[in-house]
């Protein structure tokens, strides 16, 4: 029952939210609730490195007839990162979600999207990952629109829109899958996959539902809801979704294309690694001519998709660790700079760069908060970024991938350029000596510090994490464990 927990967690919480609770106590619920939830996810991780993968068959049906929940080191690693990811938002919440959200319920829906989270990453069955993934998207598009202003809405509706095209394409991918094989579970697929000498017939499925995931990982060129949608709600939800969702895209990516769509692996590949190049370039271009900072982070959320989706490209253990790794990084680095993002807008009262100006003087503690995620995504050492950048492109040089090493290094110097323009505009331009300037609490700084430690700890202690990224890598690569694992 171990793996029921992460469900049963925001569950209970979802359905005490929806009772009206004064605004003092909801935020302390918030953060209890994923206090809990990031227990959990650690209890779990350390009984899969110790017991082994984890399975939970719901009803006493053994697979495959029956719903299943899997922890393998992929998933449990992912559990705990989000899990992380929430608690810190919880905290952020506190001091940074406006009243309107809070009349709006948001922490109803802020722990439905934890629910679909939690089950994106255990589940053991194809359908019921496109279950969750509607739980994630109609809670993230409520989020998203909480406020009913106009521009959110536009936001929203971009949001929902293409989605729902993704889910389309998830949903047809899905019935030609049955219709082949008449199972969904996903250890039961790898194991036809994996005995049967014609696959051929994985490869429409396998289109549709890459198409599918490459809409919600927002992928070059199903990339353009992204930019549009992300900079509209409230700084707490952008920071979330930042950090959150499209990694939700790029798990089921590797774990769908590690374990059952592994035909014809020269066409899959070079695909992949096509599309990853032009993620890489195309998003890191676009941020560089961006001037409002949640635009310019919004932009690098593409540009470091492409990293992982290039690791699964060059597919060797190494790559994907390192995608492993990367997607880790990136998850709390990326919510760090929309954090402190909000926190800038706080005390300027401004997101433009155009507006902002002189908070090195005025703020020295918070330009430190920004050099850490900023420098952490840019690939600077000793920061987490650096070794996620560095296992990559050493994987490309080793598998003889010299285009897309070269794009990847590439990529990491316009990062760095639009960190650099960040700091430059908003921390040493000289800024209005009429403008007010408000002061940041240490309680309203303590969301990004945690995340900034974690930045420099992974950094400092790579070895570690890196040798769970290559025990995740190595089930996702050598899937009979996985397969004897459900299956029994």
């Amino acid at each position: 029952m171990t793996l029921a927990i992460p469900i049963l967690i925001p569950l209970v919480f979802m359905n005490l939210m929806i009772l009206r609770l004064p605004d003092r106590l909801a935020r302390t619920a918030g953060v209890s609730g994923s206090l809990l939830m990031l227990a959990a996810a650690v209890f779990i991780l350390v009984k899969v490195k110790t017991e082994g993968i984890q399975t939970l068959y719901l009803g006493a049906w053994e697979a495959p007839y029956g719903i299943t929940f899997v922890a393998d080191p992929f998933s449990a690693l992912m559990l705990v990162v989000s899990a992380i990811i929430l608690f810190v938002i919880s905290l952020y919440a506190i001091h940074f979600l406006s009243s309107d959200y809070l009349s709006g319920k948001f922490y109803v829906f802020f722990f439905t999207l934890a629910l679909g989270l939690n089950g994106a990453f255990l589940t053991g069955d194809v359908f019921n990952l496109y279950v969750w993934f509607e739980v994630m998207l109609l809670s993230s598009f409520v989020l998203m629109t909480m406020g009913k202003t106009r521009d959110k809405l536009r936001g929203g509706i971009k949001y929902l829109a293409l989605n729902l095209i993704g889910s389309l394409f998830f949903l047809a991918g899905i019935g030609l899958l049955y219709a082949k094989t008449g199972t969904l579970n996903m250890a039961h697929l790898a194991q036809i996959a994996k005995n049967s000498d014609q696959t051929q017939w994985l490869n429409t499925p396998a289109m549709l539902i890459f198409l599918a995931f490459g809409i919600k990982s927002a992928v070059f060129p199903l990339f353009f809801w992204l930019p549009a949608s992300y900079h509209r709600p409230n700084i707490t939800v952008s920071s979330m979704f930042a950090g959150l969702l499209t990694k939700v895209g790029v798990y089921a990516l590797i774990r769908f294309f590690t374990l059952f769509f592994v035909q014809d692996p020269a066409f899959w590949h070079n695909l992949i690694l096509i599309i990853a190049g032009f993620t890489m370039v195309v998003g890191g271009m676009a941020a560089s001519t961006q001037y409002d900072t949640r635009r310019i982070l919004s932009y690098h959320i593409i540009s470091q998709i492409g990293y992982m989706v290039m690791g699964l490209g060059i597919f060797t253990p190494l790559a994907i660790a390192g995608a492993v790794y990367f997607m880790i990084h990136n998850m709390i680095a990326k919510t760090n700079t929309f954090l402190v993002a909000g926190m800038i807008q706080k005390v300027k009262g401004s997101f433009d760069l155009k507006n902002i100006g002189g908070l090195f003087k005025e703020s020295p503690f918070l330009a430190v908060l920004f050099i850490v995620p900023a420098f952490a995504l840019a690939g600077i050492p000793p920061l987490s970024g650096f070794f996620g950048k560095f296992i990559l492109i050493k994987a490309g040089i080793e598998s003889k991938q010299y285009l897309i090493t070269a794009v990847a290094v590439l990529t990491g110097m316009l990062t760095l350029y639009s960190m650099i323009k960040i700091w430059n505009e908003a921390f040493l331009k000289k800024g209005d000596t009429n403008s007010e300037t408000k002061k940041l609490t240490l309680a309203e700084a303590l969301p990004s510090v945690i995340l900034g430690l974690i930045s420099i700890l992974m950094g400092i202690f790579a070895a570690p994490v890196f040798d769970s990224a290559s025990e995740a890598a190595e089930v996702l690569m050598e899937n009979t464990n996985y397969i004897e694992g459900v299956l029994k």
